[in-house]
């Protein structure tokens, strides 16, 4: 298993299209609900124990080696906006041209030819994982990680907020994030049923309604 590798997946930089979406935070900000790294806090804590825990064990399965096809299916369920599935969809076709050009796997390989128009990003990462010799628990780090470390992006870039502060913010998350990280993990390893289906309705509500925007610096 490779530390580095882990490192490249994780990187805000790898080309797989995330820094184009703010997670839900640019609607909370146009709404009020986030004005400042206190506001930050509480929604991306909130973030990652509903929709960051589902996807992050999905990933996990993934990388686990259960059938993405059949993963695809369960994030479909777990999805209940047209939007965000639009989204996922999206961001997984991005994800899975990355990951092709940097770790080439048949598994990868059947995916993007069973999904042409995409598969949900978190199977994508899993499988993504997989192909780089990582396991569940990595998978499941970076899926909780991008879960925080995207709204946290968009934020300082929305509110112009101290980027010093965002990134207080990061870090004193970090045990939260093991946490849901080995809790995913967990649950990845009893199968597909076992999988949490942790959800927010506010976030599915606000992206149908961002999706409409007419003017927006963020995809979602």
């Amino acid at each position: 298993m490779s530390r580095a590798a882990l490192l490249v997946l994780a990187d805000g930089r790898f080309p797989a299209g995330g820094h184009a979406h703010s997670g839900g935070a640019e609607p909370a900000v146009e709404a009020g609900r986030i004005r400042n790294a206190e506001d930050l806090a509480a929604f991306c804590r909130g973030r990652l124990n509903t929709t960051g825990l589902t996807t992050a064990a999905i990933a996990a399965a993934a990388a686990h080696g259960l059938d993405p096809l059949a993963l695809d299916e369960a994030a479909d369920a777990r999805t209940p906006s047209p939007a965000l599935r639009a989204v996922a969809r999206k961001l997984g076709r991005q994800m899975m041209r990355a990951a092709r050009a940097t770790w080439p796997s048949p598994e990868l390989a059947a995916l993007a030819q069973a999904r042409p128009r995409g598969a949900h990003q978190p199977v994508v990462l899993g499988l993504t994982a997989r192909a780089a010799g990582l396991g569940p628990e990595d998978a499941a780090h970076c899926v909780a990680y991008e879960t925080v470390s995207g709204p946290a992006t968009a934020v300082v870039r929305l509110l112009s907020l101290n980027p010093f502060e965002a990134t207080a913010v990061l870090a004193r998350l970090a045990p939260e994030l093991d946490r849901v990280a080995e809790q995913a993990a967990a649950a990845a390893r009893s199968g597909i049923d076992a999988l949490p289906a942790a959800s927010a309705p506010l976030l599915d509500i606000t992206a149908e309604a961002h999706a409409a925007w007419p003017v927006r610096l963020f995809a979602s």
